[in-house]
Formats: structure tokens, C-alpha cells, sequence
């Protein structure tokens, strides 16, 4: 009896251990300050943080990447000093990343350069951040059905917008849809360019069918329908296809709320009006690049990208200014900057036209030095004899707009004006054969606003083209325009490679891939 109980006793103990271990397969063993994709994404607050968190992406191209490569501000030199319209200046002291800016002057480029490899980064971070949000919405969660519409067509457009900036840099980037979850498959291959615009159009239609067409106060410089919308025409513009973009424009021409600034009798303050610090998100922005003050101090170069819960985010950027150490440059606040005005964009403008005043510096003009002052202005600072002006004239004169210790300023990077949406409707009209019709909304719109007559150059490319280059001087838009017009060899002359139509990929991403990435032609 006593050895059947011992028996008995042995196989119930083996049956609570059984018991005990289903149990223990059961419980939940997730460390509780363990965050994932599957708790975190959970209420509409939440979901804003990761939208917001996409955004910020687009902050860092101007100023640090989550490699830390050193980078300071390449979105600048990749997208200013590649052009004609901007030079090194010479007055500046020799400095490493000074080198790489001069590299860029100079039309030369690597696959291991490092303003290639930061674009990368952020561009690919701002992808993949989208992304978890698009597949995270599929999740239980405490989203409405309206909040999940919104949510979803805000991150495709942020998706739309960082692929569009990949193919207008690379050409044919990878197209990155999904998160990728194996460890062993994270690479993508190059992209088609058919296949690139067929997503990135049909994540500006789905945004644009599910955004709301504005914002309240609180929330002002999201994408709204109408920024999907607009972007949706600029994709067409490079993809050539002229009535898709027509119909776009048109659309947001007639139901959007923007508008030129044209309400000064003083010409050049109508200009001026776009890109004043105190008009941020105004009626002629469709989409700008959020600058907020220094929440946790005022060096540009620390961004607060762990506070996405604040949809502007950083300290602010560090725009055109790079200051001197050494006072070589001379100008007030530092010296004058590493970027300078050239001659042959001076020489762009015609005569009258109030927008060379509100974009460049001469000589004894009055220099606002950052809310600190002013003084005439001294070609002397200037390699060139000129300076930098627009974000940096009377409207941007006020000490809030820049970082106590003069590093950071914190007024918006105007990336979408709706001059250039005009333009690119002119330009989408004109090639399209309905040439009277885009010359009326370059004279009666564009030109009108600076208190400009019709324009006296006959060939109408040319003169949209003109147009181009002096009212979006100093904004990002130059170098693609000259590689998608195909107008390299024209500008830069014995310069030019047509390998330049397209950057490197960078060479660490193609390591990573073990080849799967393809370099392009040349490099």
C-alpha cells in the first residue's frame, strides 16, 4: 500500500508540474516596459506620435541622420551648392565639412560621400517610419474608422513624398511598400522608374482621398488633401504625362485655399511675404519643412526626434549661414556663410524685377544680421561680392526667429510654394501645346504678383525656365530641374557628365545589400 501511494503521489506531482508549465506557456512574458509595434500603436495619440515621428525625417535632411555620419545640414549642398545659382565662398576658412560642400561645387561625386549616404538614411527612415504606421493601422486599436482613413492617407503621403525625393536623387531607389521583418531579406532591390511613379501617384491619390482638406490651429502644416493633391501634379511634371498634371493643378486651383501674396503696394513686400518668419504656413504654402523653438536647448544639431509626440519637433535648421570661426568672411554674426550668390544667377534677373532685391545681397544694401542690427552690406564678406538674402532680409529681422546663441533659426523651409505650383502648371500647359494659356499664368499670376509686365522672351520654354530660376532661387528645386530638363551640358558646360542626371547610391547601402542594390552608370 505504502509503495502504490508513493506511486500515486509521484504521478500527481508530475501532473501539477504539467499543469504548472501549460500554465506558465499562457501567461503573458512580455517585459511590461517592453514597447512594440503591437502595444504601442493603440490610440489616436499614439498614432499621431508615429506620424509625427515620419515627419521629423524630413527635418533631419537638414540636419542629422540616425547614423550619425557627421553630416551637418547636406540637404543644403546636395540641393544649393550642385547648382549654378550658389558657389563656395572663397572668403571662408578651410574646414572639412567646408571640403565637402566644395566637392559638390565642383560637380564631384562619390559613392562613399557622405551627403549621398545621409540623404539615404533619413529618406529611408521616413519610409520605413510610414510604413509601421500603414501596417500597425490593421492592428486593434481604438481608431475609428474616419481616424484609420486619415491615419493611413497621412502616411502615404509621407511615403509618397520621401519615394518621389528618392527617385528625383537616384533614379531608380528601391520601392519599400512593407516592413520588412527577416533578418536575413532586409535589402530591396532597384526600382523601375514605371513602377516607382505608379506607387508613389497612387499614395498621393489615396492621400489626397483621405486627408482632410485642413487643419485646426493646433495642427497647422500637416498635408491636407490639397498638398497631396499638388504633389500629385509635380510627379506628373516629371513624368511627363502634361494632362495628368493640368488636371491636378486645376483641381487645386479651383477648390484649394492658396493664393500668391498680393496685397502690398510695395512689390517686393509681396515676395517678401512668403518667407516671413511671422506668416509660417501661410495662403501661399502648400507644404513646408516644421521649425520649432528649442525645447530641450538651441543647438540645431541635437534634434529632438524621441519628442515626436510634438509635431514640430526640432530646434530648427541651420539654413545657408555656416559661420567662419576664424572671421575670414567679416560680415556681423559671425561671418557671412559658406554659400554666396553667383554672377550668373545676378545676371538672371532683368532689370526692375523687386525679386533680386528680396533674394540677394549688394553692396550697400542693409544687412539685418539675425534681430542683432544692421549695417551696410560689404561685398568684401563675399567671394563673389553678394550674399544670401532670402529667409534673411527685414521680415526674418526679429531675435525669436533664431536660437539664443545664433545657431539655429527656427522659420519653416518653404519646400512647396504655390508659385512654383503655378509655374509647373505653366510649364505642364505649355508643353502640352496650349502655349498662350501658360505664358497668361506666368504674366498675369507670377510676374504680376512683383508689379512685372508680360515677358519679353519669345521662346516660351525659355521663358518659363527663366522664371523658374529667379522666383525659386535658394529653394531645393534647381539641380532637379536642371537634370530632369535635361539641361546639364547647356549650364555647366565642358563641367557636365551625364552620369550627373543621378546621384550615387551610396556605397555602404550597396555593401549592405550584397549587390542586390545596383550602382548607377558612371560611379
Amino acid at each position: 500500500m505504502k509503495r502504490n501511494h508513493i506511486i500515486r503521489g509521484a504521478i500527481l506531482t508530475c501532473l501539477a508540474s504539467i499543469a504548472i508549465v501549460q500554465a506558465c506557456n499562457n501567461l503573458d512574458l512580455q517585459p511590461l516596459d517592453k514597447v512594440t509595434t503591437t502595444t504601442f500603436y493603440k490610440t489616436p495619440a499614439d498614432f499621431d506620435g508615429a506620424i509625427f515621428s515620419s515627419y521629423s525625417s524630413i527635418q533631419d535632411l537638414w540636419g542629422t541622420s540616425t547614423e550619425t555620419l557627421n553630416e551637418r545640414g547636406e540637404f543644403w549642398g546636395i540641393t544649393l551648392a550642385t547648382t549654378d545659382d550658389v558657389t563656395i565662398n572663397g572668403k571662408a576658412s578651410n574646414q572639412g565639412d567646408l571640403n565637402k560642400a566644395r566637392d559638390l561645387d565642383n560637380l564631384f561625386f562619390r559613392a562613399a560621400d557622405v551627403p549621398f549616404a545621409a540623404a539615404y538614411t533619413q529618406i529611408y527612415e521616413g519610409i520605413l517610419r510610414a510604413n509601421l504606421v500603414i501596417e500597425a493601422s490593421n492592428n486593434p486599436n481604438q481608431l475609428t474608422a474616419e481616424q484609420k482613413t486619415r491615419v493611413v492617407a497621412e502616411a502615404k503621403f509621407l511615403r509618397g513624398f520621401f519615394h518621389f525625393l528618392a527617385l528625383q536623387m537616384w533614379g531608380t531607389p528601391p520601392l519599400v511598400t512593407e516592413v520588412k521583418k527577416d533578418i536575413n531579406n532586409l535589402a530591396s532591390p532597384n526600382a523601375t522608374k514605371d513602377q516607382l511613379y505608379a506607387a508613389i501617384l497612387k499614395d498621393f491619390q489615396d492621400a489626397y482621398a483621405g486627408l482632410p482638406a485642413s487643419w485646426d490651429a493646433s495642427n497647422l502644416g500637416r498635408a491636407s488633401k490639397w498638398t497631396a493633391r499638388a504633389f500629385e501634379g509635380k510627379v506628373n511634371v516629371w513624368k511627363k504625362d502634361w494632362k495628368a498634371a493640368i488636371t491636378a493643378f486645376e483641381d487645386v486651383r479651383k477648390n484649394g485655399a492658396y493664393k500668391l501674396y498680393n496685397s502690398n503696394a510695395n512689390k517686393i513686400d509681396n515676395y517678401e511675404d512668403a518667407f516671413d518668419f511671422l506668416k509660417e504656413n501661410g495662403s501661399e504654402s502648400i507644404f513646408e519643412v516644421q521649425y520649432g523653438g528649442p525645447y530641450s536647448d538651441d543647438n540645431l544639431w541635437v534634434f529632438d526626434d524621441t519628442h515626436s509626440e510634438a509635431f514640430k519637433a526640432s530646434q530648427g535648421t541651420g539654413r545657408v549661414w555656416y559661420w567662419d570661426a576664424s572671421g575670414d568672411a567679416g560680415a556681423p554674426g559671425g561671418g557671412l556663410g559658406w554659400y554666396v550668390p553667383t554672377q550668373n544667377l545676378v545676371d538672371e534677373f532683368e532689370p526692375g524685377d523687386p525679386r533680386l532685391e528680396a533674394t540677394i545681397y549688394k553692396a550697400g544694401d542693409l544687412y539685418y544680421n539675425k534681430g542683432e542690427g544692421t549695417t551696410p552690406f560689404s561685398s568684401s564678406w563675399s567671394s563673389t561680392g553678394y550674399g544670401v538674402r532670402k529667409y534673411f532680409g527685414k521680415r526674418n529681422a526679429v531675435a525669436a526667429a533664431y536660437a539664443p546663441n545664433g545657431q539655429a533659426g527656427f522659420n519653416n523651409e518653404r519646400y512647396f510654394r504655390y508659385a512654383e505650383m503655378l509655374l509647373l502648371y505653366s510649364e505642364a500647359l505649355i508643353e502640352d501645346g496650349r502655349t498662350a494659356e501658360g505664358l497668361a499664368v506666368i504674366n498675369s499670376e507670377v510676374r504680376a504678383r512683383v508689379g512685372l509686365g508680360a515677358t519679353k522672351i519669345t521662346d516660351a520654354r525659355k521663358a518659363l525656365r527663366h522664371e523658374k530660376r529667379v522666383e525659386m532661387a535658394f529653394e531645393p528645386h534647381r539641380w532637379f530641374d536642371i537634370t530632369r530638363w535635361g539641361i546639364g551640358a547647356e549650364v555647366f558646360g565642358s563641367k557636365w557628365n551625364d552620369r550627373y542626371n543621378v546621384f550615387p547610391f551610396p556605397q555602404s547601402e550597396i555593401s549592405r545589400s550584397n549587390g542586390l542594390l545596383k550602382q548607377n552608370a558612371g560611379y
